[in-house]
């Protein structure tokens, strides 16, 4: 049976007020409410957010490395984040009991997350059950996905990766079991595999729309990694054709991409890596480099700002920006924020207390990975 839901207090927007104020009366009323609350608001803004929104942020980052930073806050109080609601939940379920956390826009999702629900996983996990012992598989979501997920990893012996450790999380999964389910991201899990030895035809993709997900009785018998058919609607639109045309034009340029593109992209790249390490790459890359940048567009345009002795494009000639994170304006931060202020506070995202702590459980065992 599916555990309780997140639960959430929202209300809408007052279209009035906020929609029609102008962005310098906006700035000033968060300005306001930071000022009021001190220590005990922490604002915390994901790398794909829009610049008027971050800039705003206490703390900068990828979805884990916030929720730990503010898990280790001892001053805060009430969390407001500035991402999408998977992210909320991990801050929920890594805060103190006495943190609630709050998004700005409850409509500020993930395609990825949405993309593997509890029901199918657990149906995916009884369909498996049929045909091999899933004693001996581990699943492995990873971080972009809803606390129920991480739940069921905890409770079934499994773990959560980020893209930047997937690599260790997969050996850990395999010191311990034959098999590993990865969900809900199939590139980041097939790119990670391949690293490690792990060949394509022991790779299956599992459709959860169809049956036995699409393969044979064989193809899962003979699997190592059993890959969601899931992606991020943003790295899925980079091609090899994009890392063609920037090598034609700029023989000395450097292709950087995240590994939720696809293994056609990361084999054409220079180098692969996560939100964080092409953040390092970039900053510690020499004056006069060239590089083309496969991530969400925000963050290419940020550093390209940032660092003007370098030339950053975007690797993709169409925009490809998180357009869900993209509804976390200054309208709704204001409005959160005052509703904070005031004691009437909206859009509190509550993971229930089992669910918590499964999810924890599975979070904690990749934090204690070395």
């Amino acid at each position: 049976m599916s555990p309780t839901p997140t639960t959430v207090d929202t209300e809408p927007l007052p279209f009035e007020e906020f929609r029609n104020a102008s962005d310098a009366e906006l700035n000033a009323r968060i300005e306001a409410v930071r000022r009021e609350l001190g220590s005990s608001l922490l604002i915390l803004g994901h790398h794909y957010q829009q610049d008027e929104v971050i800039r705003f942020a206490d703390l900068r980052g990828d979805s884990l490395k916030l929720s730990q930073l503010a898990a280790e806050s001892r001053d805060c109080r009430s969390i407001v984040f500035c991402g999408v609601h998977f992210m909320a939940e991990t801050a929920d379920v890594l805060s103190r009991d006495d943190v609630s956390v709050y998004l700005p826009d409850m409509s500020a999702g993930c395609s990825m997350a949405d993309m593997a629900d509890l029901d199918a996983v657990e149906a995916a996990w009884s369909d498996l059950s049929e045909l091999i012992d899933v004693e001996d598989v581990t699943p492995v979501t990873y971080i972009n996905s809803t606390a129920d997920l991480k739940a069921f990893c905890g409770r079934h012996g499994g773990i959560v990766c980020t893209s930047s450790n997937a690599r260790k999380v997969l050996e850990w999964a395999f010191a311990r079991r034959k098999r590993a389910l990865f969900f809900p991201d199939q590139h980041l899990g097939r790119n990670t595999a391949r690293t490690m030895g792990v060949p394509l035809d022991q790779m299956p993709v599992w459709d959860p729309r169809r049956e036995l997900g699409g393969n044979s009785p064989h193809q899962i018998e003979n699997s190592r990694v059993i890959l969601w058919r899931g992606h991020c609607s943003v790295h899925q639109m980079f091609k090899p054709a994009h890392v063609a045309q920037f090598r034609e034009r700029d023989p000395n340029v450097k292709i950087l991409v995240h590994p939720e593109c696809s293994m056609e992209v990361v084999e054409a790249a220079d180098l692969v890596g996560s939100t964080e390490y092409i953040l390092k790459t970039i900053e510690q890359a020499p004056a006069g480099s060239s590089w083309a940048v496969g991530t969400e567009l925000h963050l290419v345009n940020r550093l390209a700002k940032e660092h003007p002795d370098k030339t950053i494009q975007f690797l993709s000639p169409m925009v490809c920006m998180c357009a869900t994170m993209y509804r976390i304006d200054l309208p709704h931060l204001a409005w959160c924020l005052e509703n904070l202020a005031r004691g009437t506070p909206v859009n509190r995202v509550q993971v229930p207390d089992e669910t918590k702590r499964w999810a924890r459980e599975s979070l904690r065992r990749m934090l204690e990975l070395k």
